[in-house]
């Protein structure tokens, strides 16, 4: 009895840790929200600094700013797009990694098979813990 003590203990302080650990990751994230707020609107200001004078970059007592283009790349059609990458032989325009979930199914309907070359699997055991249900 005194090892399901100490297990009920554990448990309870687990839960504890970890509602703590919600707590203070939700007013990381609403501070962490209002300060990338702040500091969006002054990026914008210092665009438009620049951009009313026709500078690249402007040397302050404080700091430099450095006005760059950043660009990315979005897909609105991926039948389409994936149809390009085989026809061209691109695989390279893909991001390296493996969707674990679809993996998954692939492999478990072809386990006589194995693994594909060049893949292996990682397992470890998590413990999860539950509150308590309300009945």
């Amino acid at each position: 009895m005194s090892g399901d003590l100490k297990l009920e203990e554990l448990v309870q302080t687990y839960l504890t840790i970890r509602s703590e650990r919600e707590n203070i990751a939700r007013q990381f994230e609403a501070k962490d929200a209002e300060l990338e707020t702040e500091l969006r609107a002054i990026e914008q200001v210092l665009l438009n600094a620049c951009n009313e004078i026709q500078a690249e970059s402007i040397r302050t007592g404080s700091g430099t700013i450095v006005k760059s283009l950043k660009e990315s790349y979005v897909c609105g059609d991926w039948n389409n797009f994936k149809e390009f990458i085989m026809e061209n032989q691109a695989i390279e325009l893909l991001q390296q990694r493996i969707h674990q979930s679809n993996f998954k199914e692939f492999v478990n309907g072809r386990k006589e098979e194995g693994l594909p070359p060049g893949i292996s699997t990682m397992r470890e055991f998590t413990i999860t813990v539950k509150k308590p249900t309300k009945t």
